[in-house]
């Protein structure tokens, strides 16, 4: 979160901007190497918020360039380190990467030989963020896994959704205690085509998976266009209620993470499958990015295909490629990290970007802005918040659906905001003055 208001500072001075919100791309500081079908997660600790990633296949595309190699960024200083190897016998790809507490779980993921044979692992490496080192694995994958759906719910299990094991895609719900270091079976998937998928991505909102799209059995694995929810029971969570909504789009290795209380996010990824070199299983060559944002939102069973991205320095549309093979992002708050993936002709990426939900209020003339300053930010109870004069001031509070939730008026040069009974989020403060006015983001944890 290093420099938002700095950020906020210098998009409302320089421009005159009409009302704007959404989600606006920045690259950061490259990875040490280009890697794609990489299993990417995050830790927060000290203030400060990491993106890991673990194994992949690097720019030769070839089964001999699937690398065990680690690494870590760290956002508030655009760092990349170089972290010890995945601690496995080969390289691999299609794995998943979730965090609890501070240790992250490298689940599945698959081998590729060099007489082009895979087989699917039943590995569970764990990794201390802490110490950035592994400890020894955790109890096997009862049945082995790549590919698959991986998500963490109530920050205490680990659901691993259906996926690809050595030979078909299977329909098993496989849950991963932690604690105790053991493995729950929940309700499979129904056993057909519909459910059963590798490739897709997913996330947990609430009590509920959704899972979009993949490929599923059949000739040339046909992609999905199908969204499953999958109600699980939070007095038992083995027993899950399964059903499905159509979509109009397609994703394949692509990222969904959960938006505020009513959204799910769909990001990147391809609209036809593919093999790990980026060659289309239909026959028809190489494969491009779908290049878009979608979502769906939870409470009106609606879908948005295509939300509009922009540039975060120029404020345009924006003109880049989200990456396509990606397995799994790091959402901190409004912001979205990607690392690794293929871009445009199949190219693997060294590129980071981070993803962050702004809202942009109108300003009719350039330097009319109010200058503030807020700490601590993010916080749990209070917000100080620091003017430059005693001049009248409109203080408005407003949620991620621009619903004021907090107005009042001062004179003061300091007021402090109660945020301790808003729910853990962001919001968006708006300072007004005499034709002036100042907007600054707001987390509160």
């Amino acid at each position: 979160m290093k420099n938002i208001f700095i950020a906020t500072l210098f998009i409302l001075l320089t421009y005159n901007l009409k009302a704007q919100q959404g989600w606006f791309i920045s690259e950061k500081q490259p990875m040490p190497m280009a890697v794609a079908n990489n299993a990417v997660t995050g830790a927060k600790f000290n203030g400060n918020s990491y993106v890991y990633s673990f194994g992949g296949i690097d720019s030769t595309k070839i089964w001999s360039g699937i690398t065990k190699k680690s690494f870590r960024y760290d956002a508030v200083n655009d760092l990349w380190i170089t972290l010890p190897d995945l601690p496995d016998t080969l390289g691999k790809i299609a794995s998943g990467a979730s965090t609890i507490d501070s240790i992250i779980y490298i689940i599945g993921g698959y081998y590729v030989f060099a007489n082009n044979n895979e087989i699917s692992s039943n590995r569970v490496h764990r990794f201390n963020t802490r110490t950035n080192t592994y400890l020894t694995d955790g109890m096997p994958i009862p049945v082995a896994i790549d590919d698959h759906v991986q998500a963490v719910y109530k920050d205490s299990l680990i659901f691993v959704v259906t996926g690809w094991s050595n030979t078909t895609n299977v329909p098993n719900v496989q849950i991963y205690d932690p604690a105790n270091d053991n493995w729950l079976t929940g309700t499979a998937t129904p056993n057909n085509v519909t459910y059963k998928a590798f490739g897709a991505t997913g996330t947990i909102l609430g009590d509920t998976i959704y899972y979009h799209g993949g490929a599923s059995n059949g000739f040339n694995f046909p992609i999905q266009s199908t969204l499953r929810k999958g109600y699980i029971n939070p007095l038992n969570p083995t027993q899950i209620t399964w059903f499905t909504t159509t979509t109009s789009f397609f994703t394949y290795r692509a990222v969904s993470f959960p938006f505020g209380t009513n959204e799910i996010c769909f990001l990147g990824g391809s609209a036809t499958t593919y093999n790990f070199n980026g060659i289309a299983y239909n026959g028809s060559g190489g494969v491009s990015p779908r290049n878009k944002l979608s979502t769906y939102y939870v409470t009106t069973n609606q879908f948005n295909d295509s939300l509009p991205l922009f540039d975060y320095m120029s404020l345009t549309p924006y003109q880049g490629t989200i990456p396509m093979d990606l397995r799994g992002g790091w959402l901190i708050y409004n912001i979205i990290y990607l690392c690794g993936g293929m871009l445009d002709n199949q190219v693997v990426s060294n590129k980071t970007f981070s993803m962050e939900y702004n809202v942009l209020e109108s300003i009719e003339e350039k330097n009319n802005t109010i200058l503030f300053k807020t700490f601590p930010n993010p916080s749990t109870n209070n917000v100080k918040i620091v003017f430059e004069d005693t001049e009248m001031k409109n203080l408005e509070f407003f949620d991620l659906n621009g619903k004021i939730v907090f107005q009042q008026t001062s004179t003061n040069l300091e007021e402090n905001l109660d945020v301790s009974a808003f729910p853990k989020g962001f919001y968006l403060l708006k300072i007004m003055a005499n034709n002036k006015i100042g907007t600054q983001k707001i987390v509160v944890e």
